[in-house]
């Protein structure tokens, strides 16, 4: 049997996780949907399935059991409500939505309805990571003390940019920042204190932000993101044992350096930067096959807390 998926929007990152799944041998992409039929018909065309010009028909496509939801942050959440009314398995592109309150209504709406509804933080699924965060846990590196992580570049100048539209959620902190936020609670738990600092683009999101996360112990996360500069893509975890480096790209790595006290240097390569979105859509399969209403790898919970986090900075600065 193979998993059939509607993917609901057009764009680069609709087609590159599109094309994993039709390149997958246990899932196939049923249907394509798109506000645009035409652009739905030329994606379903390079990837399989039937294009459809409205979310709406893309649920409603029996051959459709769980839908891939890569449209602008703002529109995430209608596009998930349609799929959990309809008893649709949902695998949404991060974040989840662009408001707090939002996110934790459609965790809610998915345990009432008891579908299954996951965020599509690919980086949590990747091998690197995850080998991190086990070496973590089992405490080779040591008691935690930080967490390092930046990430950047120059986003098109055009205010109607998704990255600058805040109709459609645009600005530094959703787009990138929810990624080292995610890393930091990951590694270091629930924080404390939160403090963001930052500046904001003429449409009103943020252009550019650091944020210091505190935890109990005196441990913290320095978080730094960008759409106006180029900023190298790298995490440091820093232990009282030792450290570790993410990289080239932290949050898609195909690197992991592990530097331990009385061990020789580790070092663990991948070559595939996609790793993580086969790894999140096999682990929707094996929940769906399992019965399961979230995955134990990322649950709503773990969703709701990292918005939280997002939501607070974002108030800081006057988003």
């Amino acid at each position: 049997m193979t998993l059939g998926w509607g993917v609901a929007a057009t764009g680069r990152i609709a087609r590159d996780v599109g094309g994993v799944i039709a390149g997958h041998p246990r899932m196939r992409v049923a249907a394509v949907g798109s506000r645009d039929l035409a652009r739905a018909r030329a994606l379903a065309a390079d990837l399989g399935g039937t294009g459809y010009g409205s979310y709406a028909e893309l649920i409603a496509d029996p051959e459709v059991e769980a839908v891939y939801v890569a449209t602008p942050h703002a529109r995430h959440a209608e596009v998930i409500g349609l799929a959990l009314d309809a008893g649709k398995a949902v695998l949404c592109e991060k974040p989840m939505t662009h408001r707090l309150a939002e996110t934790e209504r459609l965790a809610a709406l998915a345990d009432e309805r008891g579908v299954f509804l996951m965020e599509g933080m690919w980086m949590r699924f990747n091998p690197l990571v995850q080998l991190l965060a086990a070496r973590v846990a089992g405490g080779q590196l040591g008691e935690i003390r930080s967490v390092q992580a930046s990430l950047g570049f120059m986003a098109p100048d055009d205010p109607q940019h998704r990255l600058w539209n805040p109709d459609l959620g645009g600005g530094a902190l959703l787009d990138l920042g929810v990624y080292a936020i995610d890393l930091a609670r990951l590694l270091l738990g629930e924080p404390e204190r939160i403090e963001a600092v930052g500046s904001l683009h003429a449409t009103g999101v943020d252009a550019e932000s650091s944020v210091r996360l505190s935890f109990p112990g005196g441990s913290h996360a320095l978080l730094g993101m960008s759409l106006v500069s180029r900023v190298p893509t790298r995490a440091v975890v820093v232990g009282s044992r030792g450290y570790a480096e993410l990289g080239p790209t932290f949050y898609a790595p195909t690197s992991l350096h592990l530097d331990v006290d009385g061990a020789d240097p580790e070092d663990h390569l991948i070559e595939d930067r996609q790793a993580g979105f086969v790894g999140e859509l096999e682990e929707v399969a094996r929940c769906l096959q399992a019965g399961l209403g979230q995955s134990p790898v990322l649950p709503l919970a773990e969703t709701v807390a990292t918005m939280r986090v997002l939501d607070v900075c974002a108030r800081q600065l006057r988003v």
